[in-house]
């Protein structure tokens, strides 16, 4: 007994001295730290291990170690932009984007992300044209290709990616590979094997350094970028599997939207690939002018390419899409495949509906995580109440990530609308101001709405009650989700 009695002290004293850490040290949002302490309170021990492996707050910590002399040029070079945008130096190619100059200065100041606008961009919703572009690029290859991935898979599509890039690199072209450690944790060694005795190069973010034990579990990198010769990038939604070609009968169809980008942008995706390559990997790259071909581009497109990850409590990427959702004034189109918001984006969403903007949120109808569906059924309420439209796309699995404004702005990438993305992942997005793919994102989402079914107010009042008890529960650990 006398054992018992001391374990049970001893649980009870570390719960209460971690939640003394929760509270006082890590200075979270008040949602995140309420969840943290109902999983100590009814998890006694276990929920001691589980913040060991998924509750670490690295916004505190510098994972990121940039040389000073190229973030003194980087500096430069940000001020010289902000000094035009001031000074109002900035021609814009389309008159109209002049009116979103604030939220381009505000990006460029709170994440360091530059506006060009020589950009020419091809959209994607389909797995098979966005994988034969893709592998058409690397094909082209003369210097270097660079992959970052959340999920690789050893399947159809995967091998055919694999052996491509294992030519390339026998050829003598410069390839790397970046993968998550747990997105892509059924990634067996062999996978690898003969890319790596080609001269292939690669790496994985967060691994686990303890077999079955990994201290940063919840921390992902969730990006999605190719990066051919300096010259060719691709953002979106779309990892690489067969599911992404709609063979997987589990899911059928897979509609997702994904980005070719050439011209200047295709830059910044590069400078986030090598900080993340050089975090993941011993073998470090450097910021050669081989990376960063200077060329005359044909493109007339404003883009600007965005980080956000939990190395960074500014939360970029979700201040943009308020500032984006601020900034409709006749419609508002969303597309995720998990909505899971936190209170400004909530608050954001209903005061534009409130406002008159015509705001319309598309869903998956076919969900691949039932506890973050019944956790987004939740929110849905709100939205409609405020005079929101919440639509569920059936034909398939809905798994893009876009938001478009008044068909003059808007928004791809790899970042959902939930808390997850917006504090927890590694992340990143386009973001697209006029010219014809602001208009083409529109009619993409317009063409959408016929494989969808509306859920109304009434829809959604008269659920059952079952299904209230699942979004409660749910609701209250969507800061962890």
């Amino acid at each position: 007994m006398d054992i018992l009695r001391t374990f049970f002290t001893l649980i009870t004293v570390s719960n209460l001295f971690l939640a003394a850490t929760v509270i006082f040290l890590e200075r979270r949002n008040v949602g995140t730290t309420w969840a943290w302490l109902m999983i100590l309170l009814f998890l006694p021990g276990l929920g001691f291990i589980l913040y060991l492996m998924v509750g670490q707050n690295l916004s505190k910590r510098k994972i990121y170690r940039v040389p000073q002399a190229q973030l003194e040029h980087m500096a430069s070079l940000i001020e010289i932009q902000k000094e035009d945008f001031k000074e109002r130096r900035i021609a814009f190619n389309d008159p109209s984007v002049s009116e979103y100059r604030d939220f381009i200065y505000m990006n460029l100041t709170g994440g360091h992300s530059f506006f060009t606008q020589d950009n020419r961009v091809v959209i994607y919703t389909e797995g098979g044209p966005k994988f034969d572009a893709l592998l058409q690029r690397i094909e082209e290859a003369q210097d270097h290709i660079h992959l970052m991935y959340y999920i690789v898979r050893d399947d159809l599509i995967g091998t055919r990616v694999m052996d491509l890039l294992t030519r390339k690199a026998k050829e003598g072209v410069e390839v790397r590979f970046l993968y998550d450690d747990i997105g892509s944790a059924g990634i067996p060694r062999r996978y690898f094997q003969e890319f790596k005795e080609a001269g292939g190069m690669v790496a994985a973010f967060f691994p686990s350094r303890i077999p079955y034990v990994n201290f940063r579990l919840n921390y992902r990198n969730h990006r999605k970028l190719a990066i051919i010769d300096g010259k060719y990038g691709f953002i979106g939604g779309f990892n690489i599997g067969d599911e992404y070609l709609g063979l997987d009968p589990r899911f059928g169809e897979w509609r997702d939207t994904h980005l070719q980008i050439h011209g200047s942008a295709v830059f910044q995706m590069q400078v986030q690939f090598i900080l993340d390559w050089n975090l993941a990997s011993e073998r470090k790259l450097k910021t050669t002018a081989r990376y960063f071909v200077q060329e005359r581009h044909e493109g007339s497109e404003g883009v600007q390419v965005l980080s956000s990850g939990p190395n960074n409590d500014r939360e970029q990427i979700k201040n943009a899409y308020i500032k984006l959702i601020h900034s409709a004034k006749e419609k508002l189109y969303l597309q995720t495949p998990y909505f899971v918001p936190d209170e400004s984006v909530l608050t954001a969403l209903k005061l534009a509906a409130l406002s008159g903007v015509d705001v319309r949120l598309m869903l998956p109808g076919k969900p691949d995580s039932l506890v973050v569906y019944w956790a987004s059924y939740s929110y849905l309420g709100d939205l409609l109440r405020a005079g929101a439209r919440c639509f569920f796309y059936e034909k398939g699995f809905l798994h893009a990530k876009t938001i478009v404004a008044d068909g003059k702005v808007g928004s791809v990438g790899t970042a959902n609308i939930d808390i997850r993305s917006f504090k927890l992942n590694f992340e990143v997005n386009a973001f697209i101001y006029g010219g014809a793919t602001a208009t083409q994102l529109t009619d993409i989402f317009e063409r959408d709405m016929a494989y969808c079914t509306e859920l109304t107010l009434d829809m959604y009042e008269r659920r059952p009650r079952t299904a209230q008890v699942k979004e409660s529960l749910t609701r209250l650990l969507s800061p962890l989700l």
